[in-house]
């Protein structure tokens, strides 16, 4: 899963790697206390959209690259970050979907459509879940 960040009026959007379970200790560790939750409950509100949870993960993920950033400076509108799911976890969800048996036509068909645009996490092994267990 990614973390698109695209300011207006950035060419290129950043995009940041998400795995819950690779974050640091430090990192996990300020995102509960911004967010009040602990760690389990905080990758569900990221997931839901859930504001608060989604401006401190951007916040920590810019921190590694400006470690001086405050977290009143982070900023955006809404509309300039989002979460995509990489091309392993489309994957994973159609398998899980196929093996469900309640899979239609039009659902593998639309998996297949994300599948075939989706950004290649380029690791190797089982794609991640996005919440931490």
């Amino acid at each position: 899963m990614f973390l698109v960040y695209q300011p207006e009026g950035a060419d290129e959007p950043q995009r940041f790697p998400y795995k819950p379970q690779k974050l640091m200790s430090v990192e996990r560790e300020a995102l509960e206390r911004r967010s009040h939750m602990d760690f389990a409950d905080f990758t569900k509100g990221v997931l839901n959209g859930n504001a608060v949870c989604r401006r401190a993960l951007l916040w920590v993920l810019l921190k590694r690259e400006h470690p001086t950033l405050k977290y009143e400076d982070v900023d955006f509108a809404w509309d300039e970050l989002k979460l995509e799911y990489s091309k392993q976890e489309y994957e994973l969800m159609r398998s899980n979907l196929i093996e469900s048996g309640e899979a239609t036509p039009e659902q593998v068909d639309q998996i297949n459509r994300e599948i075939a645009t989706a950004i290649d996490e380029a690791t190797e092994g089982k794609a991640l879940p996005p919440i931490a267990v």
